[in-house]
């Protein structure tokens, strides 16, 4: 009997396969095989939003293949990824193969080993039509809003823009951080900060209070007003309160935690963690074991770990450092209200399976995100770390004054190590002193200095692309399986650019923002998109028919969009940095750039009065071998970049080439860089050629994945 498994990847097919054995034949689907053509909107509005769906171009065949190969066996299993998008793609691959919707065909794995994939082969179900639904939703969702507004906003911006359901409130989160901290008026506040003599050691305290309460100190005068009041003052250590507290592990990760912290620890982009992750989860090679999936599923918000998987963690533990580092009581981590609870948090798909072991079988990436992703579900199991803490007030006095000034000084030692033997938490103990002497109470200290230090408030800092996925995972803005491509489209899309790892907006970013925000207030409202994600969260349980949500958000975005058409007829927005120093030739207007269909060009703003137009020139220093004219930067007619002579057509030089900006040590003419990073003389003459030197080649492998 012949059976049929699909799925997504040739990395999951052959993990798989492995583990099934002779009698099954597993295949990839290569992700989605149809989806809504992106030259139309395809989604019948009169029709109760009907998609209009099509093979993708360049699957026709695999989908050919697809449909011979069911023809040819007695059974087919789906066995796409276990969330949304993976239940969808069943959904089509089960419609596209004529496969039928109520047989049980539909097997799901959490991890890709042996044992989870021989239960899901031998526990088939039936498709669920309510992620489907689902799925369908947020996709048609994402089409109306990009096909409607998008032409909006490209006719009153700037041609070829787009607008997105989620992007664009992302894009309002940078913009208004950036606002705010543009709008930041720094406020001064003073410290006073003592160092003392203990034991020969030195103890570091600040000015909390006097007689009368706490002491806040906004300016230089009272500053200079306690330290005058502590000249030739007597120190004593009244109050030494020792004590101990534990410090528990974080949980195991989920999606955004993940990617946060591979930000923060391994300078990874969320993107870039993704992509690994699934690799991980999909299969490796590993040494000893084959091809096995490292991880769990890696799109979850669950902080639920199985019973299987903590015993055998529990037993690792305990035979690794001892029972001493397993805690009293199991600990259990409680998810976050309104998350979807179908998936562990992401960890070890086998324990045993340490970093160290498959270290020699990963790539240098995952072997980092691998050794993240074990270290913190091991630790999030293990022990609190117990540690010793000391609060010590110190009284300043002088005899015969009244009144009198306390210091404050605090800190901890390790008692007990726990968890933070294999992992310890990114953000460091705010009592992050660990070598404060020894003290009594009663002990007279010896003032080593005491000075008044000036600061000043902070603006909130710019986002991160680890801080904004937090603040989308706490506003209820997308899901696990969107985030990384939330940043990397409003990227791509010139709204946000990166500096160094902040997230800036740019111009159009702004420009669009307060568009969107003036007139279509819903769209990038971040309560709106969250409620949003609910009913469709809401689909899926089958609490909501997705048709009757999709006719109530449309009806309000169609009246809105009219609205604003009408009141902004004739406007026009125009940015700053569309406006260039290259004067009209008819009129002597400052030309603008526009986008045209293949590219960037320059144009004269007083269109239609003047329809003078002209190339977008990209200046170089190059200098043409052949009449010696200026080298420039063009665009070819699809969009290709080359150079060419500004003195076209009387000099027809061109090359792909791009110019270095040095010149030629042998003939001194301009030096070009090609293909294969060989760089060569323009003078045809001349022989001249070398390899062209990596930039930073001795960087670190951190900070190149950067």
């Amino acid at each position: 009997m012949s059976k049929l498994v699909i799925v997504e990847s040739p990395a999951k097919a052959k993990t798989i396969k492995k583990y099934l054995g002779n009698d099954f034949d597993v295949v990839a689907s290569m992700g989605h095989i149809r989806d809504l053509p992106a030259a139309k909107l395809n989604v019948d509005v009169k029709n109760d939003f009907s998609p209009k769906y099509a093979i993708i171009k360049g699957k026709e065949k695999l989908v050919k293949d697809l449909k011979d190969k069911v023809q040819g066996c007695d059974k087919v299993y789906l066995a796409t990824d276990p969330d949304r998008e993976g239940e969808a793609i069943s959904w089509h691959l089960a419609t596209v193969l004529g496969l039928d919707l109520n047989d049980k065909n539909r097997v799901k794995f959490n991890e890709i080993n042996e044992t989870s994939v021989k239960r899901g082969i031998s526990n088939p179900e039936v498709v669920d039509m309510g992620l489907v639904d689902a799925q369908q939703a947020r996709r048609i969702l994402d089409r109306l809003v990009g096909y409607r507004l998008s032409p909006f906003i490209s006719q009153k911006i700037r041609r070829g823009l787009s607008a997105g359901r989620v992007q664009s409130v992302a894009v309002r989160l940078i913009v208004d951080r950036q606002e705010e901290i543009e709008k930041f008026n720094p406020e001064e506040y003073w410290s006073i900060d003592a160092k003392f003599l203990s034991n020969r050691k030195t103890l570091s305290a600040s000015l909390t209070s006097d007689e009368n309460g706490k002491v806040k100190i906004e300016n230089k005068e009272q500053a200079d007003y306690y330290l005058s009041r502590l000249e030739d003052a007597a120190y004593t250590a009244s109050s030494v309160k020792k004590g101990t507290r534990k410090k528990q592990p974080a949980p195991p990760f989920i999606t955004s935690s993940m990617q946060q912290e591979a930000s923060r620890k391994l300078n990874f982009q969320a993107q870039k963690t993704m992509k690994i992750a699934q690799e991980l989860y999909e299969g490796v090679d590993v040494a000893g074991y084959g091809m096995t999936g490292l991880i769990t599923y890696m799109r979850t918000d669950s902080l639920r770990i199985s019973e299987e998987a903590r015993a055998a963690a529990n037993a690792f533990i305990t035979s690794e450092y001892g029972e001493k580092y397993l805690p009293e009581k199991p600990r259990y981590f409680k998810t976050r209200a309104g998350a979807q609870d179908g998936h562990e948090a992401i960890r070890p798909a086998n324990v045993a399976i340490t970093p160290a072991m498959a270290r020699g079988s990963l790539s240098n990436d995952q072997y980092k995100l691998y050794n993240l992703i074990w270290c913190r579900y091991v630790a999030s199991l293990m022990a609190p770390c117990v540690q010793d803490t000391v609060k010590i007030e110190i009284t300043a006095e002088k005899e015969g004054v009244a009144g009198y000034c306390v210091f404050s000084a605090s800190g901890y030692s390790i008692k007990f190590d726990g968890f933070t033997k294999l992992y310890e938490d990114v953000t460091a103990d705010e009592d992050s002193d660990t070598n404060i002497p020894e003290v009594k109470a009663g002990d007279v200290l010896k003032l080593k200095e005491v000075k008044g230090n000036q600061h000043f408030t902070q603006p909130p800092s710019f986002y991160t692309e680890a801080s904004l996925i937090k603040t989308l995972e706490e506003t209820g803005v997308g899901r696990p399986s969107t985030y990384a491509s939330i940043v990397t489209t409003i990227i791509k899309r010139e709204y946000v650019k990166r500096d160094g790892k902040l997230l800036k907006a740019t111009e159009l970013g702004v420009a669009t923002t307060n568009l969107l925000k003036e007139k279509f207030q819903k769209i990038v409202n971040t309560k709106f998109t969250a409620s949003m994600e609910t009913k469709l969260d809401e689909i899926d349980e089958g609490k909501t028919n997705y048709v009757a949500m999709l006719h109530e958000f449309y009806d309000d975005l169609e009246n809105t969009l009219s609205k604003a058409k009408t009141e902004m007829q004739g406007q026009k927005i125009q940015l700053q940095e569309d406006i260039t120093d290259v004067k009209c030739d008819k009129c002597g207007r400052n030309m603008v750039i526009k986008v045209g269909r293949y590219g960037k060009f320059l144009a004269c703003p007083g269109y239609p009065e003047c329809k003078t137009t002209k190339p977008l020139i990209e200046e170089t220093s190059a200098v043409c071998p052949i009449c010696g004219g200026n080298v420039i930067g063009k665009k070819s007619k699809r969009g290709y970049q080359f150079y060419g002579c500004s003195n076209y057509p009387q000099c027809n030089f061109m090359t792909w080439d791009k110019p270095t900006g040095e010149n030629c040590p042998k003939c001194g003419k301009s030096l070009f860089k090609g293909k294969g990073g060989m760089i060569t003389c323009s003078n045809e003459a001349c022989d001249y050629t070398c390899k062209a030197t990596r930039k930073n080649a001795k960087k670190t492998q951190n900070e190149n994945d950067d």
